[in-house]
């Protein structure tokens, strides 16, 4: 058997970001170090954070006052910021800067007097986010039908924004929808897509032409990871989301002879090597990686942090 891996796969800019924030806290404050929801969705993150002082809620009424508290990369409401800074929190932003391009975003249309909608899953943390940024008219719809009994103020003044964590071809519908019903609609620039969300799934879909089988290593609660099941499974090919090489099973490589592997935004890249090695245990003899588009992207340190490193 032979393993096929994807490229670009793993950490995003935004996630190395997040973890590098939280670790550089470590250093500059010392334990511990709060944070306000996991700073990314992945638990083998968590757990590496957690032995060495850090402490992830989702109560922000838990922290102690003064505390420094980070705020994961999903990014948070208007009224969480307001709350952390009333209870004397000293705060760090690890708000991804392409979320914070959506904040920014539908904020500028609220106050044009548009009612902004968010495209995404209701109930995620970085809609939630993004739902609390905005001070006007708001709401959200996560598919076609939602759009069809979408009732607004004045369907002239609508404006929509998206999850980053949904890629063009995942808002694909919805946007056509938006226009078919709101002919005036206003919407981001392509350019405002989510980056990593794009091109992992393009990897996707090229590894599925070359493989019999697809892993896809990530959280179950990682988005962006169980998008990527769904878009090797709708490219044909069986596709199973894993948490590491403890949930393979021998059962699905039967009739396969290669094995295609990626892995969600959120995932460290030690996991996919754990995998790989498991791979090799059940038989695989070679490893080969496909051609993709090379991520050169880095985001900036929040500059409350590098104020921080400068004095220390």
């Amino acid at each position: 058997m032979q393993a096929v891996l994807a490229n670009p796969r793993g950490f995003c800019a935004g996630v190395v970001r997040a973890i590098e924030i939280v670790e550089q806290a470590l250093v500059l404050y010392g334990a511990p170090i709060y944070v306000l929801h996991q700073i990314v969705h992945n638990q083998r993150v968590i757990h590496d954070l957690e032995v060495r002082g850090v402490v992830f809620t989702e109560q922000m009424e838990s922290i102690p006052s003064g505390a420094v508290t980070v705020l994961s990369a999903h990014g948070v409401s208007d009224a969480v910021m307001e709350a952390a800074h009333r209870q004397g929190l000293e705060v760090i932003d690890a708000t991804c800067p392409l979320v914070t391009k959506v904040h920014l975003q539908a904020q500028r249309y609220s106050k044009e007097g548009y009612e902004v909608v968010i495209i995404g899953h209701r109930g995620h943390v970085e809609v939630e986010g993004t739902y609390g940024r905005v001070r006007g008219a708001v709401q959200v719809v996560g598919s076609v039908e939602d759009v069809a009994t979408l009732q607004v103020a004045d369907p002239r003044r609508v404006a929509y924004v998206t999850q980053t964590t949904l890629s063009l071809d995942d808002t694909r519908a919805i946007v056509e929808a938006m226009k078919q019903r709101f002919p005036d609609v206003r919407g981001p620039e392509l350019s405002d897509i989510c980056y990593a969300t794009q091109n992992r799934q393009n990897a996707v879909r090229s590894l599925a032409a070359k493989v019999d089988v697809i892993l896809v290593v990530g959280a179950r609660n990682s988005s962006n990871s169980a998008r990527l099941r769904e878009v090797g499974e709708m490219s044909g090919v069986s596709a199973y989301l894993i948490q590491d090489a403890d949930e393979i099973s021998p059962d699905w490589f039967v009739r396969s002879s290669r094995i295609g592997v990626t892995a969600g935004a959120s995932t460290p890249e030690v996991l996919v090597q754990g995998v790989l090695d498991r791979l090799q245990e059940l038989g695989v003899s070679q490893i080969e990686e496909i051609e993709g588009v090379s991520e050169a992207i880095t985001f900036r340190l929040p500059a409350a942090l590098l104020r921080r490193q400068k004095s220390a």
